[in-house]
């Protein structure tokens, strides 16, 4: 069975909302979830989510309120959860501080886009192991088959394949991919691959899952959560379209 990961940011629509988000994501038949923790300048992010953090900004969410959030229902969610976000706020928070938090409040895994690797490996990775917690790098089509071994070993969980070096929301899944998703998949990698950008429907799930484990839902989802004031029976009916 291939995995279905869904993204969505912190704090919206409302900033009490995320709680309820995480248990319809849950009951929709998602595999995992990635949370994104809002942050003021988020390059790598398409207009959707940039618009996205804004708005979670605007609403009051800060990375306290999301532990406390999270906190609120790690009882009752099975399935991983994992925090994207800028290593800029989780440095101002405290990084110990913060994998402690991350502990204590259900969540398993981390994705820190703009972490380098040889800091991850010289200041980082002997805390988030101490707080058994899952870390996953990124490659884009342009990373070299060495490279991409490299970050397999640094990884743990999956290993996230960005299906183009565009930013997320603003690109498809498409042929032209087709002979990086292959390379990835002739790779004798350690960890699953999860592939992510560009995926908007069954059939780019579909797709994806042909050369990968599973595959990462974000700007999709988060349109939902933005623009359409029934969002919980739109977002249920977005997953359940995609899972099938």
């Amino acid at each position: 069975m291939k995995k279905l990961n869904i993204y969505f940011t912190a704090g919206i629509p409302q900033l009490e909302d995320t709680a309820e988000i995480i248990q319809l994501i849950q009951n929709a038949g998602a595999d995992m979830i990635e949370i994104g923790m809002p942050y003021s300048d988020p390059v790598a992010d398409g207009p959707v989510i940039q618009k996205a953090h804004e708005l979670a900004l605007k609403n009051g969410m800060t990375i306290q309120k999301l532990f406390s959030q999270l906190k609120s229902i790690k009882n009752v969610i099975k399935i991983p959860i994992i925090l994207m976000g800028y290593i800029n706020p989780v440095l101002s928070f405290g990084f110990e501080k913060f994998c402690a938090e991350c502990s204590e409040s259900g969540v398993s895994g981390l994705i820190i886009p703009d972490l380098p690797p040889i800091e991850f490996e010289k200041n980082y990775q002997q805390i988030i192991n101490k707080y058994n917690l899952n870390f996953t790098f990124l490659i884009t089509p342009e990373t070299s088959d060495e490279r991409i071994l490299y970050l397999d070993s640094l990884s743990s969980g999956f290993l996230y394949a960005v299906s183009s070096s565009s930013t997320t929301g603003n690109t498809n899944v498409n042929l032209k991919n087709e002979s990086y998703f292959s390379r990835i998949a002739s790779l004798p990698l350690k960890n699953q691959v999860m592939i992510g950008f560009g995926i908007k429907t069954k059939g780019d799930f579909e797709k994806v899952n042909e050369k990968a484990s599973g595959g990462i839902i974000g700007t999709a989802f988060v349109d939902i959560l933005l623009h359409h004031r029934d969002w919980k029976n739109k977002a249920i009916d977005f997953i359940h379209s995609v899972k099938g």
